[in-house]
């Protein structure tokens, strides 16, 4: 009776999740949040970021600073200031979709729950729809060359790997990944396109998955999926700039990101907080994840791809500030600042930049929580790759990083203030 029951509930979930997916939305309550005095004061404070900050509603600023209180348990506290954010102001979140595909993922193999089914089982990958490509099952003497679950969320996570991505969300399944995030409390994400000239009903078709044991025979197959049910943007139509190149030629209107991805900075940053601090969940959006699901995440978070130790990424193209654009910029020049570990995830596309990010510095004895997103396309035209990232974008987050980190190590803490008893990788 009581399997019936939960059985019902879930069925019921799924549903509502459905019929909320269904229809242009936003939750009650999305609206602009009032700029912190905190943080409003200590951009303008900056004279770096002030040209920026000045500006703030041209480079489509939108910014989260959390901070972060132990109490003598060693508890934490937060407290967030936010500038500029307006969950009705639409960016395009490029790769920091890959945090929670990474996450359901990992999910979605505990769900299963079959023998010798996880993170690091071979899988091949076939095709059954336009716009799909095959993945052969294949061993390597090299752990890191071998199609795996896991191996596809480092390499989202160190390098931000857009194949490995389009390999997760094939798994997935477009209606089944949007609706678990409904599930988790995300109702107005909008995860549904791979990173591939793909049109929209072929994002909505996926391929089908095998999974072999250590003899290389199958322990789990799936078929093939199609959400039959189209999944519309909470925001209505959305368009950007005054023109967009296509096929090299240039389209006197604007890009039309209707169909694209949609992921809120609160809600990404949320995500990564319920890494980083699973205990602080609330009710009903804890993530069904392992201890283990949980430091491997953290390790591959953190990781430069040099650092790593994956063998893909050894060469100069893949330097240790890569996809650090918060304090780093990018910058392979830059000077490693001892001590400071920086947990993120970031995005770079159609002129938007974005790092969401949970840095503690072990030598100054302060962590906190960062999100920012900009906008840099002075020449109000997409998919010209004609962007101002080096010059404006990527100095601005990294002066954004040192500045509030700054600002960190002058908090007062408490004696008691222990990093390494952090819940860290």
């Amino acid at each position: 009776m009581r399997t019936t029951v939960v059985l019902l509930s879930l069925a019921l979930l799924l549903s509502s999740a459905a019929a909320l997916l269904s229809y242009p939305q936003l939750p009650q309550g999305s609206q602009a949040s009032p700029d912190s005095p905190l943080l409003d004061s200590l951009l303008r404070s900056d004279a770096q970021l002030l040209p920026i900050i000045r500006r703030a509603q041209e480079y489509e600023v939108q910014i989260i600073y959390t901070q972060i209180n132990r109490d003598k348990q060693n508890r934490p506290h937060f407290t967030q200031h936010t500038f500029h954010l307006n969950p009705r102001q639409y960016f395009n979140p490029a790769s920091l979709v890959k945090l929670p595909v990474a996450i359901l993922a990992l999910e979605k193999l505990n769900q299963l729950n079959r023998p010798g089914l996880n993170r690091n089982t071979p899988l091949s990958i076939g095709t059954a729809f336009r716009c799909q490509t095959a993945v052969p099952y294949s061993t390597s003497p090299d752990s890191n060359h071998i199609h795996t679950v896991g191996n596809y969320i480092k390499r989202m996570l160190l390098v931000s790997d857009n194949a490995a991505y389009n390999r997760l969300y094939e798994f997935l399944g477009q209606r089944p990944l949007n609706e678990r995030l409904c599930a988790l409390g995300y109702p107005s994400v909008r995860i549904t396109r791979r990173f591939a000239p793909c049109d929209t009903a072929a994002n909505r078709h996926t391929n089908p998955f095998a999974f072999y044991n250590t003899q290389g025979e199958p322990i789990y197959q799936q078929p093939a999926a199609v959400n039959q049910l189209p999944l519309q943007h909470p925001l209505g139509r959305v368009t950007k700039g005054r023109a967009y190149q296509a096929r090299g030629k240039i389209v006197r209107e604007p890009y039309d990101f209707t169909t694209a991805n949609y992921l809120p900075l609160q809600d990404i940053t949320a995500m990564l907080k319920e890494v980083m601090f699973p205990q602080e969940a609330s009710a009903g959006s804890q993530l069904n994840l392992l201890p283990a699901d949980y430091k491997f995440l953290r390790r591959y978070l953190r990781q430069t791809p040099h650092g790593s130790g994956v063998s893909l990424y050894k060469s100069n193209q893949f330097h240790d500030a890569y996809k650090k654009y918060l304090y780093y910029g990018r910058n392979p020049d830059a000077p490693v600042q001892k001590g400071l570990h920086i947990y993120n995830v970031v995005g770079m596309s159609h002129g938007y930049l974005a790092d969401v990010a949970y840095i503690i510095d072990f030598e100054q004895r302060t962590e906190f929580m960062l999100s920012a997103v900009i906008y840099v396309n002075k020449d109000g035209i997409l998919n010209d790759g004609n962007y101002e990232y080096t010059t404006i974008g990527l100095p601005f987050l990294a002066q954004l990083g040192r500045k509030i980190h700054q600002y960190e190590a002058s908090r007062p803490k408490l004696p008691e203030f222990n990093p390494k008893a952090l819940p860290v990788e």
